[in-house]
């Protein structure tokens, strides 16, 4: 993939350098290839980890919802209102109305000489409100219009209710290396089941390192040896178990399938505590940080793949700080990899928009 040089100036300005840096990062993700085994990330990142991944001796619920499923795609490449989804369990049929909500009302604060009015039971027992409502909606619609010479589309879900929120394009996309999430969980989850193994012989290494330089290096190659031990059929009907329809051959996924895959492995719905705290490791400290990270306020901790490809830039994201967490997917389409540098600039907007509301202070 080649991208024009800057265009030349006497002084170049601040937002130059910039997009030098971040074409130059694109490309270097493209081409690096790290072999050999590291430390697997630990430290305070792990401190986001949700409680079904703990590797604690306790056993504790997992974080975010226990029913979660996407509203089928509606391809469109123009902006439209946002959507809040219920979702049902895989598999793909969903409901054609959400279900009503299943959470319990807050309880009542017990009764003293200063407290026994019924206004106050009455907002006692009224439920939070959501934490992505019409600011954030206002928000990120408006950043979309504003580029829509671009196909943007974006979908979050807060993990304490389980609704997807869309926005802009919600039809297929190429995934481009974000597949490789849907394509590791399955992996895993054949060798839990005993079908296949990390640890056997892989390339040059084993399918678990195979697995690992598929997704923190974005590796093509591992990503090859991953899918021809899977094969087209098994991912296919993994990826059906899970409320998606994909089809290996054409690799596309719409913004809320990537986010309803993310919010079912960060919540431990799709593999074991362990096999689920390993992925995750590897989606940190990746070859490519200049996305969605980039644009983060240093307290939020986030487990992401990105994918580029042709006009194709996305990154897939969990955010964590405290004890609130969020899935956060973009996925962009422009007309050449020139806009590479102005589309990153978009995700950053996205992204800034994104915790402002959702992570304020």
């Amino acid at each position: 993939m080649r991208h024009p040089g800057p265009e030349r100036s006497a002084r170049p300005s601040a937002e130059t350098l910039s997009g030098i840096g971040a074409i130059l990062s694109l490309v270097l993700a493209t081409t690096v290839y790290a072999v050999g085994q590291t430390d697997v990330p630990s430290g305070a990142a792990f401190s986001a980890l949700p409680p079904a991944v703990a590797l604690t001796g306790t056993s504790a619920a997992p974080v975010g919802p226990t029913t979660v499923a996407v509203q089928p795609a509606v391809p469109t490449a123009a902006p439209e209102p946002p959507t809040s989804t219920a979702l049902p369990p895989a598999p793909p049929e969903a409901a054609a109305a959400p279900p009503p909500s299943t959470a319990a009302a807050l309880p009542l604060p017990a009764e003293s000489p200063g407290n026994q009015g019924a206004p106050l039971a009455a907002a006692a027992a009224a439920p939070p409100p959501p934490s992505i409502g019409p600011g954030l909606d206002a928000r990120l619609n408006g950043i979309i219009r504003t580029y829509s010479g671009y196909q943007l589309g974006v979908a979050l879900i807060d993990l304490s209710d389980g609704a997807v929120h869309e926005y802009g394009a919600r039809g297929k996309f190429t995934a481009a290396s974000t597949g490789k999430i849907l394509a590791a969980a399955a992996y895993y989850r054949l060798a839990e089941t005993g079908e296949l193994s990390l640890t056997e012989p892989m390339g040059t290494s084993t399918a678990g390192l195979q697995i690992r330089q598929m997704i923190q290096q974005s590796d093509n190659d591992s990503w090859a040896l991953i899918l021809a031990a899977i094969g087209d059929q098994r991912l296919a009907d993994y990826a059906e178990s899970i409320g998606i329809t994909y089809d290996r051959s054409y690799n596309t996924l719409t913004p809320a399938e990537m986010a309803r895959t993310l919010s079912l492995l960060y919540s431990g719905q799709l593999l074991s505590a362990p096999d689920t705290a390993e992925l995750l490791s590897y989606m940190q400290n990746t070859n490519l940080e200049t996305l969605i990270p980039a644009a983060l306020p240093p307290d939020v901790v986030v487990f992401h793949k990105y994918g580029l490809l042709y006009g194709n830039l996305h990154d897939a994201s969990i955010l964590v700080r405290g004890g609130k967490a969020y899935v956060f997917v973009v996925y962009t389409l422009g007309r050449s990899p020139a806009e590479m540098t102005s589309r990153t600039r978009v995700i950053h907007l996205l992204t800034r928009a994104v915790t402002a509301e959702l992570f304020p202070g």
